[in-house]
C-alpha cells in the first residue's frame, strides 16, 4: 500500500457509490428497491467486517471472480478468454461442484465479501451453482452472461432471487454486436432485455470497450436504447490484449481519459442506471486492485489468481481456505511489491508485466 493512500476506505466508497446507485435506479420497482435497500445493510455490515480486518493488518477485498465453468458456446472475436485456453468447447472436467462454489460463498460473506461477480466461459451453464448463490442473500451475484441460456426457469429463479443480477455482454448497434458475437445475438438480447422489463426485473449491460467501438458505446442513442429497455447498470470492460494480433483494439491513454470523462458526466446526467469501468481508472486508485487489494479471480478449477486476464495461480481452493488463499506467496509478493503500482501503457498492468509475474512465480518456487 503506498503513503497516506487507504485502500479500504478508497474501496468501501466506490461500494457505497454502487449501492447508493442501485438504490437510486430501482426506486420506481418497489420489490427491487427493497432487496436493494435490504442489500444496503448488508454491505454497510459487510464493510464494517473489512474494516475491523484492516484495523489488525488484515486486508479483505469487496469483490470476488468466479469463473464457475470454462465452457461457452459462443466464439466471440478476440476473446481474451479463450485465447488463454481458460474458455473452450470441451465438457469441463474436474471442475468446482456447486457444493465447493457454496463453501466459497458462505466463507466470502463471513469475511465481508460484497460482490461476487459469476463469469466462465458462459455462467448460465451452471444453473445448479447459480441457485446456491441465490441463497446467499447477503451477497450481489453479477453474472457475466452472453444472454443465449435466459429462459423461463432463468426468469423465474431471477424473480425469486433478487440478488442475481444478469450482466449481458453487448457491444454496441445489431451490426457491432453480431460482428464480434455471432449473428442474432443482438436480436436475442433486446428481446431478454425487453421480458426482464415486463416482469419488473433488474438486469444490467457489459460492454467490452475498444478502439472501434468507445464511442458507440458511450453515445446518446446507445445508452438511451438501454436505458429504455429497462437496463439499470452498464460496466464498460476495457479490452484486453491476448495476442500481438489484438493489440490495436485496446483503447490508448487518450481514449481512456475520453471514456472516463464519459463515464463522470453519465453518473451526473443519467443517474437511472450504475457506470462501473473496468479495470477503469488505476492512478485514482493507487494502482491496480487485483490480487486482493480491491478482487482477485478463483478460476473454474479452484486455481486463486490476481485477475482473469493475468491466469497465474499458487494455490488451489480446493485445498485451503478463500482467507488463505488471500495469504498465497503470490499474491502477498504482488501486494507488497511495485508490480501494481508501475506505470503501464493500456488498462491492464498484469498482462502488460507477465514476464514480471512469471518471475515473481519461479522465484518463490511456486
Amino acid at each position: 500500500m503506498n503513503g497516506s493512500f487507504d485502500l479500504q476506505s478508497y474501496m468501501t466508497k466506490g461500494v457505497e457509490r454502487v449501492v447508493a446507485e442501485a438504490v437510486k435506479a430501482t426506486l420506481k420497482n418497489p420489490r427491487e428497491s427493497a432487496f436493494m435497500l435490504k442489500f444496503a445493510a448488508a454491505s454497510r455490515s459487510a464493510s464494517k467486517k473489512r474494516r475491523t480486518a484492516e484495523d489488525s493488518g488484515e486486508h479483505i477485498p469487496p469483490f470476488l471472480i468466479a469463473s464457475i465453468t470454462s465452457k461457452c458456446n459462443l466464439h466471440c472475436a478476440g476473446c481474451y478468454s479463450r485465447c488463454s485456453n481458460a474458455t473452450n468447447d470441451a465438457e469441463p472436467v474436474k471442475q468446482l461442484s456447486a457444493e465447493d462454489w457454496l463453501r466459497i460463498f458462505d466463507e466470502a460473506d463471513g469475511l465481508g465479501i460484497s460482490f461476487i461477480l459469476l463469469a466462465g466461459g458462459e455462467p448460465m451453464l451452471r444453473r445448479d451453482i447459480i441457485e446456491a448463490a441465490g441463497r446467499k442473500q447477503n451477497i450481489l451475484f453479477p453474472i457475466f452472461t452472453n444472454g443465449t441460456y435466459i429462459d423461463d426457469r432463468y426468469f423465474s429463479l431471477f424473480d425469486s432471487c433478487r440478488n442475481l443480477v444478469p450482466i449481458m455482454s453487448i457491444e454496441g448497434n445489431r451490426d457491432t454486436t453480431d460482428t464480434r458475437r455471432g449473428a442474432g445475438i443482438y436480436d436475442k438480447l433486446a428481446a431478454n432485455m425487453d421480458e426482464f422489463k415486463r416482469r419488473g426485473l433488474i438486469f444490467g449491460a457489459s460492454v467490452t470497450v475498444t478502439t472501434k467501438n468507445y464511442r458507440e458505446v458511450t453515445s446518446q442513442e446507445f445508452l438511451d436504447n438501454l436505458s429504455e429497455r429497462g437496463c439499470k447498470a452498464v460496466i464498460f470492460v476495457e479490452y484486453v490484449p491476448v495476442s500481438e494480433g489484438s493489440k490495436d483494439l485496446a483503447p490508448t491513454d487518450s481514449e481512456r481519459e475520453y471514456i472516463t470523462e464519459e463515464i463522470q458526466r453519465l453518473r451526473e446526467e443519467r443517474p437511472e442506471m450504475v457506470y462501473i469501468s473496468f479495470p477503469g481508472d488505476e492512478k485514482s486508485s493507487g494502482g491496480c486492485v487485483a490480487a486482493g487489494r480491491g478482487f482477485f479471480h478463483i478460476n473454474s478449477h479452484g486455481g486463486a489468481e490476481p485477475c482473469p486476464f493475468s491466469p497465474y495461480s499458487d494455490v488451489n481452493i480446493r485445498d485451503t481456505s478463500l482467507r488463505d488463499a488471500l495469504h498465497s506467496p503470490l499474491f502477498t509478493a504482488l501486494r507488497s511489491g511495485e508490480i501494481l503500482l508501475d506505470d503501464h501503457e493500456g488498462g491492464c498492468v498484469l498482462y502488460e508485466k507477465r514476464e514480471l509475474v512469471e518471475a515473481l512465480m519461479a522465484k518463490n518456487s511456486i
